[in-house]
């Protein structure tokens, strides 16, 4: 099992590392994963049961303070972590304030000589006076001590975090601030005994000499420009959680329930399974669940992602932090609480950014070795500058510069900064990434399976030709064929019946129905008997198919399915039906393949369709015929052949193959977070997403790349500098007032660095519109969503829609003009396609439109490919 625990006092890469290495050493711990963002980390239970005190011990024995989330933050550790950042942040705003007030008038004091003489002016005679000269020594080193004990007293963490951790031997980035600091301001005290002896003997230059070299001022600025540091950088690190805490803000306070026949407020959390819940225009529903009464357009934006609100009707489900726009809704709450897909989404981000990248673990364990090694590089620069004879100042100063400059801040934040901020950006657009090990796999991905079947096409067959008999209209057929099958179940049956809905064909009476599993149905229509089915019932009736058997065999050809009707021994027609493509799938491969991946479909379905669609989208490959249990073995073939696998199916008889490939992708999940068997959950039935999700992975993984080089870049040059390598050569010596500075610097530069993938936007490849040509050389026909048998249609451009109740308004005002038998409104588009049944003039489309509120643009021509 799984358990959080909260994390208090670590600063820096180093500090995960030693708590990770506590914790991980316990023997009932499989896995224990440090964030040091969210201040928490997540262990992995060899049983079923969490050992509480041991974590917390182990926690405690390594320095550092660990507890269990209280229940006021159950909603999530990236909310509790956020309110504990702004608390800290009004601390270091203090300390700031304090640090500031008393650094610049120690800065006046010790350089005030200095800048008089650059500005071209006397000293004030007052300040001579009290602070000039070796008789005033003391006064000038004592002022300069008083204003650095309130900056060592407001900055105290530092040292008592520091000194703890080096008292554990687990030293961090607090021990090398601690250290340096403590060292200088150690010197600057000695300074001032030396001072002391130096008046009290007669010794001005003794007096004289220390003076000048108290080092306080370099105490005070190294914790001062240290403090500020840390201040922007835990502001640019709230940033990184903001579309968690948008989401968990999206969550209703009350909810409105019927209990006893009464409409009563309550706490959200108080709804319970089973509640009437009652929701007003405006409102954010409080829980999942199903409408009971009443219809509304729902923004479901918030969740998965999708701008146009969807309608919801009696029957239909209802997502938690969605909100009602346009009517009055009542439904039964089903899934409440830690239960909801609000919830499961946030807890999926949640775990994806505390979890590590193999890349993460490296930078880890280089930082559990690097404080260490720069406490030794520090000592040996020291000695090294002693023994050369430079003596104790120079020394002092090369080893207090060496210490403050490599603090492994930018280490630490270059990987955890950059997966919160990518899986946070992926959460706003519903693409749900469960660990940032997948995150990082995915922009390996060399291969890409698709499942046919909800993946690529819709999951649902519809109506793309109809053929009628000699003697019998393209209407007639319709309306026999829709009539007969009104009382099957088969999902072939139902795309009949949406053909004749859409053409507003009425349905006639249908008695003595009977199915035939594996052959077709037939009843009574009008007193004769009609039948439906295969080729092979109707030959068994003895009808004559001949007259459309070539167009049936094209049909089947093009990966359709041929449904045949006959009255009694006469042939009506046949009637095609295939599962379409989704609109995006097309420009989906395109885009896969733009990237470098080869694409492969898996299907159970018959090949002759499979190698039709394969065409139609030029995939690379597909692999027909082949039972669930036979996808994983498919997926573990393909990855013995080198290539990293990644898997997108819709996560139901897909779960194997999901489970098997390197990076599993659940597509159209909305209603179902939680697929276990998956890596990557896609709100939308989109494919797009799925390359958008491949975008997002090379993205994150760049930009730690570009954190982790300058990271180790800025040490690798800084380091030198501080230890007065190139002295010899450019006359440079770091001093440790600037160290702290471009400490400061290079860990801001590694969060901003990150906050810029806040923008990242996937690109697509451009759509196209013409088929591609089969192997034979001849144009493939599959259809995709926008095309179906060969009637006329035409498209009008129409300005001023926004929602579905525009939508639904212009579609009623265009299927009203006589001629149209069907519209069809694009939102996205902004485009009306209109079905005739016979010629209907331009204007008489645009005046429609018009009379319907909205202001009517081009009409084009279209033909569907089947004429």
């Amino acid at each position: 099992m799984k358990k959080r625990y909260l994390v208090s006092g670590m600063t820096c890469a180093s500090c995960s590392a030693h708590v990770e290495k506590a914790v991980t050493a316990l023997p009932q711990v499989e896995k224990a994963e440090v964030s040091l963002l969210t201040n928490s980390v997540t262990v992995t239970f060899s049983g079923e049961q969490a050992e509480d005190d041991a974590v917390i011990r182990a926690v405690e024995q390594a320095g550092y303070g660990a507890s269990l989330p209280d229940q006021a933050a159950a909603k999530g550790s990236i909310s509790a972590a956020a309110g504990c950042k702004t608390a800290g942040q009004l601390s270091f705003q203090m300390r700031l304030w304090v640090s500031f007030a008393c650094l610049i008038p120690m800065m006046v004091i010790s350089m005030y000589h200095m800048l008089f003489m650059a500005i071209g002016r006397p000293t004030p005679a007052f300040l001579d006076s009290w602070l000039h000269g070796p008789e005033n020594a003391v006064n000038f080193a004592f002022s300069q001590f008083l204003l650095l004990l309130p900056i060592l007293l407001v900055n105290r963490n530092y040292f008592s975090g520091g000194f703890r951790s080096l008292w554990h031997r687990a030293p961090n980035m607090d021990t090398l601030i601690a250290l340096g600091a403590a060292a200088a301001a150690g010197y600057g005290v000695f300074a001032i005994f030396r001072i002391g002896w130096g008046l009290g003997h007669n010794d001005f230059e003794t007096a004289s000499r220390y003076s000048q070299n108290l080092y306080f001022e370099s105490a005070g600025m190294i914790l001062t420009l240290i403090t500020l540091g840390k201040y922007c950088e835990s502001r640019s690190r709230r940033k990184t959680g903001e579309a968690i805490e948008k989401l968990i803000g999206l969550a209703p306070k009350t909810a409105v329930v019927l209990r006893g026949g009464r409409e009563i407020t309550v706490p959200a959390e108080q709804v319970a399974v089973g509640d009437i819940v009652v929701v007003r225009p405006g409102q954010i529903i409080p829980a999942d669940g199903v409408v009971t009464q009443g219809s509304s357009a729902v923004d479901e934006s918030a969740v998965t992602g999708e701008s146009i609100p969807a309608e919801k009707h009696a029957g239909d489900s209802v997502t938690g932090a969605t909100v009602n726009k346009t009517g009055y809704l009542q439904f039964r709450a089903e899934k409440v609480g830690e239960d909801t897909v609000l919830s499961q989404i946030i807890h999926l981000v949640e775990e994806a950014s505390s979890s590590k990248a193999p890349i993460a673990k490296l930078a880890d364990k280089i930082s559990g070795v690097f404080v260490p090694v720069v406490m030794t590089i520090a000592l040996l620069t020291a000695a090294v500058w002693l023994l050369l004879g430079k003596g104790a100042e120079f020394a002092l100063t090369s080893g207090i510069s060496v210490l403050v400059i490599s603090c492994p801040c930018a280490l630490g934040l270059a990987t955890p900064v950059a997966i919160m901020v990518g899986t946070g950006k992926g959460a706003q657009n519903g693409i749900l990434i469960k660990s940032a090990e997948a995150l990082e796999t995915a922009h390996l991905v060399r291969t890409v399976v698709l499942d046919k079947t909800g993946t690529v096409t819709q999951g649902k067959p519809r109506v793309t030709d109809i053929l009628p008999a000699g003697g019998f209209s393209r209407q007639e057929l319709l309306q026999l064929a829709a009539s007969v099958e009104s009382r099957s179940e088969h999902p072939l049956a139902e795309a009949v019946l949406e053909a004749a809905a859409a053409d507003g064909i009425p349905l006639l009476e249908a008695e003595e129905f009977e199915a035939q599993p594996g052959r077709g149905v037939s009843a009574l229509v009008r007193g004769k008997k009609l039948l439906a089915g295969n080729e092979a019932m109707l030959r068994e009736a003895s009808v004559d198919t001949s007259e459309l058997q070539e167009q049936a065999l094209e049909l089947e050809k093009d990966g359709k399915t041929p449904l045949w009707f006959a009255s009694g021994a006469h042939l009506l027609g046949v009637i095609g039906a295939a599962d379409v493509l989704k609109p995006t799938s097309e420009r989906a491969v395109r885009s896969l393949q733009k990237m470098g991946m080869q694409v492969v479909m898996l299907t159970g379905d018959r090949r002759q369709t499979a190698e039709a669609i394969r065409c139609r989208l030029s995939i690379d490959r597909v692999v027909a015929e082949v039972l669930p249990q036979q996808k994983e073995s498919v997926i573990r073939s393909l990855q013995q052949d080198g290539t990293t696998v990644a898997m997108i199916g819709d996560g139901i008889n897909d779960a194997p193959a999901l489970s098997r490939a390197d990076v599993g992708i659940a597509i159209g999940a909305g209603t179902d977070v939680a697929i276990e068997s998956a890596d990557i959950v896609l709100m939308k039935s989109d494919l797009l997403d799925a390359v958008a999700a491949f975008q997002l992975s090379r993205a994150v993984i760049r930009n730690i790349r570009e954190n982790l080089f300058w990271a180790f870049f800025y040490n690798s040059l800084g380091i030198p500098l501080a230890a007065g390598v190139f002295i010899s050569i450019t006359g440079w010596q770091l001093s440790p007032m600037f160290a702290a500075a471009a400490m400061s610097f290079s860990s801001v530069c590694v969060v901003a660095n990150a906050l810029r993938l806040r923008w990242f936007k996937p690109s697509f490849s451009e759509e196209t519109s013409a088929p591609e040509s089969g192997a034979d050389g001849e144009i493939n026909q599959f259809l995709t969503e926008d095309q179906e048998d060969g009637r006329m249609k035409k498209v009008i451009t129409v300005e001023g829609m926004h929602c579905e109740h525009c939508k639904m308004s212009v579609e009623k005002a265009l299927s009203a003009v006589e001629g149209v038998s069907s519209a069809v409104v694009d939102l996205k588009k902004k485009t009306a396609t209109v079905t005739l049944s016979a010629p209907v003039e331009d204007q008489s489309l645009q005046k429609a439109v018009e009379q319907a509120g909205f202001q009517p643009g081009t009409v084009t021509e279209k033909r569907g490919i089947f004429g």
